[in-house]
């Protein structure tokens, strides 16, 4: 299987926050950004596996600033590493503003998928190349992030953690 660059699976999806997507004070609903996040980062690993891509779990979300009504959402998604069959995205979200189209960061996320054939069973993916420090940063660190995810589920052994263990050593 021939390996893919990030910018392969690089996913970006504009939106304007509309008044029924908000809360009492204005802001996205929490919820509607992780249903947005959840779609950008399934057409990417849809992109890096050409696959039908299943969430298999929402490793990490940042709510670091609101995003108000009538804000311009940007939210990029690439995978940041593949496994066996589990790709690692990592998503940033922007706000734009409208006038000068200067962003800021408002949020990120880390999805994981899984590759699955017309039936649901696991196939397969191609790994991952990083391309940038930035991609290289987030590709070494998606391994640790695996290892304390197995090991807290009781599926790796600590002293089997490599990569946990040489954060310590």
């Amino acid at each position: 299987m021939t390996p893919k660059h990030p910018s392969d699976s690089l996913t970006i999806l504009t939106d304007l926050v509309l008044p029924s997507e908000t809360n009492a004070l204005n802001n996205l609903f929490g919820g509607e950004l992780l249903a947005r996040m959840d779609r950008a980062a399934s057409i990417s690993a849809g992109r890096h596996s050409r696959r039908i891509a299943v969430t298999v779990s929402v490793n990490h979300v940042a709510f670091n600033k609101a995003i108000p009504l009538g804000s311009v959402v940007i939210i990029e998604a690439k995978v940041s590493r593949a496994f066996k069959t589990s790709m690692e995205i990592y998503i940033d979200v922007w706000i734009e503003d409208r006038e000068s189209g200067e962003r800021i960061k408002s949020n990120e996320a880390i999805y994981t998928f899984v590759a699955v054939d017309e039936t649901g069973k696991p196939v397969e993916v191609p790994h991952i190349i990083p391309e940038t420090k930035l991609e290289q940063h987030r590709f070494d660190d998606a391994l640790r992030r695996k290892q304390l995810s197995l090991v807290l589920a009781g599926k790796l052994n600590p002293h089997e953690a490599t990569e946990l263990k040489a954060l310590f050593i």
